[in-house]
């Protein structure tokens, strides 16, 4: 939980340390010792077969520091290795299989998991043992990411990374901290480096979103990365729900007192570990980050988030919408665009609607002309969305979307989309 005081921040700051201090024991650092000139699929066959734990952590230090040095042929190669060479035993699967099914028991279905699980996975976790190791296999992941575009047999060693990752990262391991001005300056760089919605430019950009009391940014850490944030969000603490984000970010704005605010609004999520992806800390953020700014200051009766909505554009060229566009018609078609563009699989084109609409969030109202940025305009011709995240419905509004792919909206959206004209009869009215 996010601190409410002075004491809760000394609590979090005490339960992080000892949380630091646990990972760094089960990693802690052995000295490589003598550089050993051994090709690295000699070091990686020893890893796997050492019994030692401190041999296994020297060998699993000497490899990601070999690992840190190649170019991308050496990675690529590395990766060779254990994709095809560590890959699991189809006809052991088949066997271990077969015998549990005959005589199921502990002794088969422990020969079945075993058989299940390729080596590869054995070997990352012992990676893990050295000192740092986690953030450099989440740099590691994310050079196979990119890999994995061109090279599909790559495709299965990274769902085994995002396997072991998804228990790495556990909401159970996490914490959430609250950045402001007085962060570490290193934490305070990378908020800015990190930003993916709107670009922070300067460090006086960076005060006005963390130092006034209207404003709050919360972040998820990781013990095994402490200084190395994994999503963070941007609050915004209002009076009623903003139409815009030149509105929210304004310089010139007049700011209130955080006790005077009604509304909370998520104005920037940012993902920082590209190594990271397909591992969702944003629904656990948010929940989080509700239910503290709920206990800190109880005249918040409201919830939403001030979202961009990045396929519009795309989309908009793509059927044919192109012409005719003007400021007054974008909150019709990107109310249509919500509610009824979707993917072959029956959930939403726009990846923001999937993401908070999967978060039990619904539709609520849409503003034209709200983000006149360059990508802004160049995303969505300057239209935004608010999320709206009712405690009392979010559960209601998941299983909806779960199960029937529903977009929950508003009222006022749907009577906007209802409005949208198609470009079709665009083309009869003019003829």
């Amino acid at each position: 939980m996010a601190a409410r005081n002075g004491d809760g921040a000394d609590i979090v700051s005490l339960l992080a340390d000892l949380l630091s201090t646990a990972f760094d024991r089960a990693s802690r650092y052995v000295s490589p010792g003598k550089w050993d000139e051994r090709p690295v699929p000699e070091l990686v066959a020893e890893l796997i077969g050492s019994p030692g734990e401190v041999r296994g952590m020297e060998l699993a230090r000497q490899i990601l520091d070999k690992y840190a040095t190649m170019d991308d042929t050496g990675r690529a190669e590395f990766f060779e290795l254990l994709a095809m060479g560590m890959d699991i035993d189809a006809q052991a699967v088949r066997t271990t299989l077969s015998a549990y099914e005959k005589q199921p028991s502990k002794s088969t279905y422990s020969a079945f998991m075993d058989a299940s699980e390729p080596p590869r996975q054995e070997l990352i976790r012992r990676l893990n043992q050295a000192s740092n190791a986690t953030a450099s296999l989440v740099a590691m992941r994310d050079d196979l990411i990119k890999m994995a575009k061109k090279n599909a047999s790559f495709a299965a060693l990274d769902l085994d990374f995002k396997h072991l990752f998804s228990s790495w990262f556990n909401r159970g391991f996490l914490v959430l901290r609250p950045i402001n001005w007085k962060s570490p300056a290193h934490i305070l760089e990378k908020i800015i480096t990190y930003e993916a919605v709107h670009a922070i430019d300067s460090w006086d950009e960076l005060r006005q979103r963390l130092q006034p009391s209207d404003r709050r940014c919360f972040a998820f850490f990781h013990p095994s990365m402490a200084d190395e944030p994994l999503i963070f969000v941007q609050v915004a603490l209002t009076r009623g729900i903003p139409d815009s984000i030149q509105m929210v970010l304004a310089n010139d704005r007049q700011g209130i007192e955080a006790g005077e605010a009604d509304t909370a609004v998520f104005y920037s999520i940012s993902n920082c570990q590209s190594g990271l992806a397909g591992i969702s800390f944003g629904n656990s953020l948010i929940k989080q980050v509700v239910e503290d700014l709920s206990h800190e200051l109880p005249e918040l009766t409201t919830f939403v988030t001030l979202s961009p909505i990045p396929g519009l554009a795309d989309w908009l060229e793509n059927e044919g919408w192109e012409e005719d566009l003007d400021n007054d018609s974008m909150p019709q078609i990107a109310a249509h665009y919500l509610i009824n563009a979707k993917r072959p699989d029956g959930l939403p084109v726009d990846p923001v609607a999937r993401f908070h609409l999967g978060n039990g969030a619904i539709v609520h109202a849409i503003h034209g002309q709200a983000d006149m940025s360059v990508s802004g305009l160049a995303q969505s011709h300057g239209a935004m969305v608010n999320y709206l995240y009712d405690l009392r419905a979010i559960s209601k509004n998941h299983v909806l979307y779960a199960s029937e792919h529903d977009v929950v909206a508003s009222q006022a959206v749907k009577t906007l989309a209802r409005a949208a004209v198609r470009p079709a009869t665009k083309e009869s009215q003019h003829g």
